[in-house]
């Protein structure tokens, strides 16, 4: 059996536990986590013993090579999808039907609704996002792929830096590098951030150059067939010749990248199997507020990533979901102070039975961040 047949027998085995006769997938991220198949606009229908694609002409000789023996219906061009999916479900006839509510808009349920009157629809919010919690061997390999160019691509990175780069320049340019890298694209938009842009956790990339302040924030990821890969890292620039005084960093920068350091090893030391998400964002919450910076770190500790950026689970103070082997999440706490610059480390941490292992392996102690422009 194909991972993606066990997939989708996982989504069967709790359709019927749920009292549903098939599930409508609409969601293209879940249409290609239970087939393989790697294009859009298309929908995906279980039943208890048939599979079907629902799709158009421009993919009917990729789903035949990516979705090897799939039943799959392609429309005609004087048909939509919505039509073609409701002309198959009509055949199928099934008396409860599950649909993707977090997904599917309220106008398209509409149309199905009222095309497919004899079923009972029942909404369902996450239904697939639940077992992408967990990673099988496969998607592991494949996120450790995506680290491996987004590693890569970030020692281009630092060796390609100049004063005159501006933070536009530099995400452009991460576009590129993960490219050569081997990654299909970035997994995300790069956030290249200037000394007190980096106060900013989500800075937008605009015209201050690395030669502006020596401090420089920097957020990727890269992309592989489908997976990613998310890290973030604080480099400190420097230049005897055009700024001279500036080769090491300051005693503030010290404190604070140690704390966010050391706030992180906390963290992902607790990243064990039946721990609770919420407890492991409280370790590193509390180390942080205990050194005085409490105010200044805004965000959630970290994040499941894999076919998207961002996936359950979610580590923050009002989330509280038990860690499983096979989870592979973010820990990237920070600390921003406003007007000065912001320190965020972040790492990818996959959850084994014997504890947490960290993915990533870029240096992310500060004196290994040191890097002449």
């Amino acid at each position: 059996m194909s991972v993606f047949a066990s997939r989708r027998d996982r989504v069967r085995h709790a359709a019927k536990a749920e009292g549903l006769d098939a599930v409508f997938i609409t969601n293209p991220i879940n249409v290609t986590y239970l087939t393989g198949f790697s294009g859009d606009a298309s929908y995906l229908v279980l039943e208890k013993n048939k599979t079907l694609l629902v799709s158009d002409g421009r993919f009917k000789v990729q789903i035949a090579e990516e979705c090897h023996g799939l039943d799959a219906f392609i429309r005609g061009p004087a048909q939509s999808t919505v039509d073609a999916a409701i002309e198959q479900l009509k055949v199928m006839t099934p008396r409860t039907l599950g649909f993707e509510s977090s997904h599917l808009s309220v106008a398209d349920f509409q149309k199905f609704s009222d095309g497919l009157k004899t079923a009972d629809w029942k909404a369902g919010a996450d239904r697939v996002e639940k077992l992408r919690q967990v990673k099988d061997d496969s998607e592991i390999a494949q996120i450790r792929e995506a680290i491996r160019f987004a590693e890569k691509a970030f020692a281009t990175f630092r060796s390609m830096l100049k004063s005159s780069d501006t933070e536009k320049e530099l995400t452009d340019a991460m576009e590129s590098y993960v490219r050569r890298a081997g990654g299909t694209e970035t997994a995300f938009s790069t956030i290249v951030a200037v000394g007190p842009r980096a106060a900013l956790p989500h800075a937008p990339p605009g015209s201050h150059t690395v030669g502006e302040h020596p401090l420089l924030l920097v957020d990727w990821g890269a992309c592989g067939q489908f997976y990613k890969s998310d890290l973030t890292r604080v480099l400190w620039t420097y230049n005897n010749v055009a700024f001279p005084g500036r080769r090491q960093p300051t005693e503030k920068v010290r404190a604070v990248h140690a704390i966010v350091k050391e706030a992180q090893r906390r963290a992902i030391a607790a990243m064990r199997p039946g721990v609770s998400s919420k407890e492991v964002d409280t370790i590193a919450r509390s180390y942080i507020a205990d050194q005085g910076y409490g105010d200044f770190f805004n965000h959630g500790l970290g994040h499941g990533f894999g076919l998207q950026i961002h996936e359950a689970p979610f580590f923050r103070p009002n989330v509280d979901v038990k860690l499983e082997v096979g989870m592979i999440v973010t820990c990237e706490p920070g600390i921003y102070l406003p007007d000065e610059f912001g320190v965020r480390i972040e790492d990818d941490v996959l959850i084994t039975a014997d504890g947490p292992e960290v993915l990533t392996h870029c240096p992310r102690e500060l004196d290994e961040c040191i890097v002449e422009i």
